[in-house]
């Protein structure tokens, strides 16, 4: 019992924390709203992210998947030459597919 009650309690402390922080590029990255892009954005491919999603039986809040995908997307933009990303669909099991794209300076 005393085993129980302490791996729920370490569940429910990692459950509030995001795992992947941002790095230095990917601060300076904006995320671009679905729908039309501005005017004068470049596209420069697609970026895949994914997270884990489920800890053992445990699912994860999907708010917090879904910040975490979008910061790795933010982090992996700049080696793409991108300084925006827009999702191109909800997240799924984990993993999202985000556009990337050079903008100009707003």
């Amino acid at each position: 019992m005393r085993i129980l009650i302490l791996s729920a309690a370490l569940l429910a402390g990692t459950a509030a924390c995001t795992w992947v922080p941002i790095e230095a590029g990917g601060k300076a990255v904006r995320v671009l709203p679905a729908g039309p892009v501005a005017p004068g954005c470049v596209a420069k491919g697609e970026i895949v992210v994914t997270v884990k999603n489920k800890v053992g039986f445990y699912n994860r809040n999907p708010l917090r998947v879904q910040e975490e995908l979008e910061t790795l997307a933010r982090n992996e933009a700049p080696s793409a030459g991108a300084n925006a990303v827009q999702a191109l669909a909800p997240p799924a099991d984990g993993s999202q597919r985000y556009s990337a794209w050079q903008c100009p300076p707003r």
